[in-house]
């Protein structure tokens, strides 16, 4: 019995690493059409459209029903800040991933996640039940910051500066 449910929670577990694992070339992606474009709030507005280009089709197609914005606009503020979330983590994305390299930036990204994540349940934020930060998930979080620092390091300064330079004046 308990393999079985086990094996459940894997499954959830294997698309958050694909949904994972797809950001990095999002971030590169996102950075060569910012180049492409001559300035980082274009690649921006340019990644949102395209999102919203693929999700209307699949709305439609799965006959998702109209969204109750009448109840959405008496929620807390904090319910709309997705958005803004959005645009300052592509726009950070595609400006500093041609700077800090793909791994160096989401090592960044992922230590910054998970101390949010951390005060967010300790403090049952945002509608959460609290999960108190104990020993070990401070632990955690801090082994993940070392290892930030050590992916930081591990950057070769001459491999950095002979990488090809962005254009359009905002590297």
């Amino acid at each position: 019995m308990q393999w079985s449910s086990s094996l459940s929670g894997l499954f959830p577990m294997v698309i958050a690493l694909v949904a994972g694992a797809v950001v990095p070339f999002q971030a590169a992606s996102n950075a060569a059409l910012g180049r492409a474009l001559g300035h980082p709030l274009w690649a921006t507005l340019s990644s949102l459209a395209v999102s919203v280009l693929v999700i209307v089709p699949l709305m439609v197609l799965l006959r998702v029903p109209a969204p109750a914005l009448g109840a959405a606009a008496q929620g807390p503020a904090w319910w709309w800040l997705g958005g803004v979330a959005g645009v300052v983590y592509i726009t950070a994305a595609l400006v500093l991933t041609p700077k800090l390299g793909a791994a160096s930036f989401i090592v960044s990204v992922i230590a910054g996640q998970m101390l949010a994540s951390l005060l967010i349940d300790h403090y049952g934020l945002m509608g959460l039940t609290p999960k108190p930060a104990g020993a070990w998930r401070i632990v955690g979080i801090l082994l993940i910051l070392v290892g930030m620092v050590v992916v930081q390091m591990s950057r070769s300064p001459a491999a950095h500066a002979s990488g090809p330079a962005p254009s359009g004046g905002w590297r």
